[in-house]
């Protein structure tokens, strides 16, 4: 493949590469956001990955490049947990991995693409093949690069031992020429150098802030009704994925400590990757705790609509505005999504101290209630407080709101994506 060449001021046609870009994971809402900052910067986007919902004249879905395909997925669940491998699964990561290599090359030239952005898949290894073929890709096209890393694997417990370490050292992530890698907070950041000698570049989430949330229209107006809650009723929003790092089983005891009625748990996203264990833990906290949760992942996704039962189906910013608080107990988070949704639509929040929070959105200023790891008497009290007490509802989101078009906006993103093209090119883009 000929060495590709391209002009700083010109417009660049930018190829987004992950296992999947579909519904509301962190990794695609970012990935589209960016490619809505690029769009704004003269640039075109196309999209490869195992499970898509672009258009097809701006896309490539290659099902081999989801963490779930049957193939990947049985020999992925030999590389964790486990010490060695035997040359059998060496060899059938190499198959997969000399795949796929010929979709990101059948995506590059379809698509003329001069820049490669690969979203968090030389990050985590979810899909190891699939890394490695992306790191040989870049070195042999040269085409340059800027990987968006979300989740790093020494940053889960599941990936500590394994039997791939030596595919990791070297893809995950790789430390190449003519590549600029992009990480979401400051420990990342940190950890990347110390770890592996990489330099990075942080671009925190982000969000329109620019731009005011929508409210309550006459398609939203009934979701209180059609999810089984009345108007005087306290719509507690836990808008994650039920995985055990986001700390729902706190979510379930604050309402259980509220002790009133009127307060209802309601979670909009499905479960994620890790089993159902952790549901059906949460199932019996639920009864023991003797509260009212709603799970209602069906009738949320990217558009309105209808789900396959003929129900309507709402966006979360059809959601947000029928919420009175959100929580947001998670022990874990590579920035914090669904925070900067919450200050953006300008709900109360219930966050625990995750450490990213701790170092880089908590000195910020931001007004909220903090936990760590407990819900003690003053969180139930303060919450309870803030239920009763709309003015101060009002004044923290006023405050929240203006801090994070200072520190999370579009504005912010954009600057540090076109100084990172920048970068690639030698002068301004």
């Amino acid at each position: 493949m000929n060495t590709h060449v391209s002009t700083a001021g010109s417009s660049k046609r930018i190829g987004f590469i992950s296992t999947r870009f579909h519904g509301t994971d962190g990794v695609t809402l970012e990935a589209r956001k960016w490619a809505h900052l690029l769009r704004d910067l003269g640039h075109s986007c196309y999209w490869m990955a195992g499970l898509l919902d672009v258009p097809p004249e701006s896309g490539q879905e290659v099902p081999l490049a989801h963490f779930n395909h049957p193939e990947v997925a049985e020999v992925q669940s030999r590389m964790f947990g486990v010490a060695s491998r035997p040359r059998a699964v060496t060899n059938q990561i190499q198959s997969i991995k000399e795949r796929l290599k010929d979709e990101l090359y059948r995506f590059i030239e379809q698509f003329q693409i001069e820049v490669l952005l690969p979203e968090n898949i030389l990050a985590i290894p979810m899909h190891v093949p699939l890394g490695l073929a992306m790191t040989e890709v870049i070195v042999e096209s040269t085409i340059p690069v800027i990987a968006h890393h979300h989740d790093f694997a020494w940053e889960r417990e599941r990936f500590t031992l394994n039997a791939v370490n030596d595919y990791l050292q070297s893809a995950f992530p790789p430390l190449l020429y003519g590549m600029e890698h992009v990480v979401i907070n400051s420990m990342q950041q940190k950890e990347l150098a110390r770890r592996l000698g990489i330099p990075s570049q942080i671009i925190p989430n982000v969000l329109d802030f620019e731009t005011l949330p929508p409210g309550i229209d006459d398609y939203n107006r009934d979701l209180r009704r059609e999810i089984g809650l009345r108007d005087d009723d306290w719509f507690i929003l836990q808008p994650t994925r039920v995985v055990p790092r986001k700390g729902i089983e706190h979510a379930i005891e604050l309402v259980r400590r509220l002790k009133d009625p009127r307060a209802k748990l309601v979670i909009s996203h499905p479960g994620g990757d890790e089993g159902n264990a952790y549901l059906a833990m949460l199932h019996d906290r639920i009864e023991d705790a003797g509260i009212e949760v709603r799970f209602i992942a069906d009738r949320v996704g990217n558009v309105r609509g209808k789900n396959g039962a003929g129900q309507k189906v709402y966006t979360l910013s059809d959601v947000y505005p029928h919420a009175d608080l959100v929580t947001y107990p998670s022990h874990y988070e590579g920035f914090g999504n669904a925070f900067l949704e919450a200050i953006y639509f300008g709900k109360p929040v219930v966050v625990n101290m995750y450490a990213v929070y701790a170092r880089d959105i908590d000195p910020l200023g931001f007004k909220t209630v903090e936990m760590t790891q407990l819900v003690t008497r003053e969180v139930v009290e303060q919450v309870r407080a803030l239920l009763h007490d709309q003015s101060m509802r009002e004044a923290w989101a006023k405050t929240n709101y203006h801090l994070g078009l200072q520190h999370f906006s579009y504005a912010v993103a954009r600057r540090k994506l076109a100084g990172r093209l920048a970068n690639l090119f030698g002068e301004g883009v």
